[in-house]
């Protein structure tokens, strides 16, 4: 029999899920293995402490605690999902996806899928389950950003060691009726205002190939490498504009906005974007990197998930999210928070 559902024009964030791994690590644990000084990272980052995963504590595992408080959030039962979608850069296993091991331990037979723009996979995997909520190929459906940084950079690299950090932030994205949750018209998430440039892909990228480390070429375990300073100029420089054409693509004001969420690069970063965009000292801006280090693909979720706890935004309010990461990819979109 063919299944028939209807595509919902009014489509939004439902609840939001969050999990923090329970290993604190401080500054001076980092300054010891990277050569650098507790005060020289929180200058240079903002960054006073991250979560680092356990062992034996995987992108999936992480995926799926965030994901049962998102559909808790949203009062949404897990079976009644109709698709998860797991953004992420660092799960060490690539068959099967991880999405469809996750749908497994929630009990979701439908469909799941795995995508990787890095720190902008979020933003990415949510205007992708907004789109199929809205044709109608599916109602409900799950975005998890997870990943275990630690797995994949080299913990005494003083460029990548110092930032990066472990997390999962998730979603359900489903209708919202004929109108907002706050009673109001319009979308509960916006059109997406996204793009790559991989000209600049050596920017962010593994030190080798697989092949190479597998063939034994003298090559030790990949790891990713950024050129930082050159990534910060990029950002600074392009992303303001990126932002201000996702406001424009919503038909939304700055003045308008309850929250500016970034992904979580550097403190130091997020402020330049914070001047340069010019955004009202009333909208709160997400400064979770101070405690949750750069988490890539979770950040902007975990980070949401935080404003919110803190009472800093309510339910309704809008939110510009701005990711941007390895590719170079960016992807930005105004949401209305849950």
């Amino acid at each position: 029999m063919l299944i028939r559902r209807t595509a919902a024009h009014n489509v939004g964030i439902l609840g939001i899920g969050a999990y923090r791994p329970h290993r604190v690590v401080g500054n001076d644990e980092v300054a010891a293995r990277t050569g650098r000084t507790a005060e020289w990272i929180e200058r240079r980052t903002g960054i006073v402490e991250r979560r680092y995963a356990a062992a034996d504590e995987s992108v999936v595992d992480m995926a799926v605690e965030a994901a049962r408080k998102a559909a808790a959030d949203a009062g949404v039962a897990p079976a009644a999902l109709d698709a998860v979608v797991l953004a992420s850069m660092s799960n060490l296993r690539q068959s099967p996806g991880g999405a469809a091991v996750i749908a497994d331990r929630l009990g979701v037979g439908a469909a799941a899928f795995d995508l990787n723009a890095a720190c902008a996979g979020f933003c990415y995997a949510l205007t992708l389950a907004a789109s199929l909520v809205r044709d109608g190929t599916a109602r409900h459906v799950l975005v998890v950003g997870s990943d275990k940084m630690t797995d994949i950079v080299d913990p005494e690299d003083p460029a990548t060691g110092i930032l990066f950090a472990d997390g999962a932030g998730a979603v359900v994205v489903g209708p919202l009726g004929q109108d907002g949750p706050d009673g109001g018209p319009g979308d509960g998430i916006g059109p997406a205002v996204w793009g790559t440039d991989g000209s600049r892909a050596g920017l962010i990228a593994h030190s080798a190939d697989w092949r190479e480390y597998r063939d034994g070429q003298d090559v030790p375990w990949p790891t990713m490498r950024m050129a930082g300073p050159e990534v910060f100029r990029w950002a600074i420089a392009e992303l303001p504009e990126v932002a201000r054409r996702a406001l424009d693509a919503a038909g939304v004001a700055p003045e308008e906005l309850g929250a500016f969420i970034p992904h979580q690069a550097n403190l130091r970063m997020i402020e330049t974007l914070v001047q340069r965009l010019e955004l009202p000292g009333r909208v709160a801006v997400a400064r979770d990197v101070a405690h949750a280090g750069n988490t890539s693909a979770a950040s902007i979720p975990l980070a949401m998930a935080r404003l919110r706890e803190s009472g800093a935004v309510g339910g309704g309010d809008l939110a510009l999210l701005l990711g941007f990461g390895a590719g170079l990819t960016w992807g930005a979109q105004v949401v209305r928070l849950p």
